[in-house]
């Protein structure tokens, strides 16, 4: 084989396989593309179940559906005179007799007459009771799975805060309802080379100034002190571009009217700090003495005001 041989590439007929068994998906910002691990959907239907969409969830198990309804129908078609008052006639009537059966609907006025259709019909019920059984469990499962409806500004922002840089990030609780002991994670990813020249993507923990609620129900503010003993102490934004760091921000509790456990995440890539920025307030007092909170302005951030000449500062 020859150099240009070698450097030719595979046949295109191999690289259209290999795209065919690549699969996309999303962390975060990012998009990642992987092959080379089969996806065994079949020995996995109850993942792949709880993870489609709800209109691919009804598309595929109509698809079910219509594939058993036809499967038990051509046998019923075999085998004719096995089912009494066939309508339509032909296969079109066993198919729609076999639908019947499936559901365990049964009519009457078509039925089985001959032993070979009471045997398939009863084969055929007990696979219907079983994909009812099935999809009841699935469909229990996905309504009962505990799901946060935490809401995360879409920026970070990075202030002075009694004399120290703080990175700031702004959560709030959606439902509106209380989150009992609430506890916050964050973690800094960021692409580093060894003194040996080996690139890797190391995850660094960022303590927080609190990190847990005890109960979490309108808004949290959470932070990071950038002090000397901080990962970013001599971080800036020029630094985590070229670092392509991201921030991932994890929120846990108790839901208190179901006693589920809830999760979510958010991620802040370097463009979403926002230096010498803040956020803005949401807060108000109402004339009656009752706080009224604005989430229209949850998501914005302000240019930060110029500190009194005599407050000491660490780093602008």
């Amino acid at each position: 084989m020859t150099m240009s041989d070698e450097r030719s590439g595979p046949a295109p007929h191999a690289t259209t396989a290999r795209q065919a068994r690549a699969r996309r998906m999303r962390i975060g910002s990012r998009e990642v593309v992987t092959e080379g691990i089969p996806q065994a959907i079949i020995q996995d239907l109850y993942h792949y179940f709880m993870m489609v969409s709800w209109p691919q969830l009804f598309a595929t198990l109509g698809a079910f559906f219509l594939v058993f309804d036809t499967f038990f129908g051509c046998f019923y078609y075999l085998v004719p005179g096995c089912i009494a008052n066939v309508n339509p006639p032909g296969f079109l009537g066993d198919f729609f007799f076999s639908v019947e059966t499936l559901a365990t609907v049964g009519y009457g006025d078509m039925h089985p007459q001959t032993l070979y259709g009471h045997s398939i019909a009863m084969v055929e019920i007990f696979t219907g009771l079983m994909m009812l059984a099935l999809i009841t469990g699935l469909m229990f499962a996905r309504f009962s799975r505990p799901k946060a409806r935490f809401l995360f500004a879409r920026y970070a922002v990075v202030r002075p805060i009694e004399g120290k840089l703080t990175l700031m990030f702004r959560a709030a609780n959606a439902r509106q309802n209380v989150v009992q002991e609430a506890s916050a994670r964050l973690r800094m990813l960021r692409d580093e080379v060894t003194g040996e020249g080996y690139r890797l993507r190391r995850i660094v923990d960022l303590p927080l100034m609190r990190a847990e609620h005890p109960a979490f129900a309108f808004g949290w503010n959470i932070m990071h002190v950038i002090d000397e003993a901080s990962p970013l102490r001599t971080a800036s934004d020029e630094s985590l571009r070229a670092a392509s760091a991201s921030f991932i921000l994890s929120l846990s509790g108790t839901d208190e009217t179901t006693g589920q456990v809830l999760m979510a995440r958010q991620e802040y890539t370097a463009a979403a700090i926002l230096w010498n920025r803040t956020f803005r307030d949401i807060l108000e007092w109402s004339e009656d003495g009752g706080l009224h909170i604005d989430y229209g302005k949850f998501h914005d951030v302000e240019p930060l005001e110029p500190p009194p000449a005599a407050a000491p500062l660490r780093r602008s």
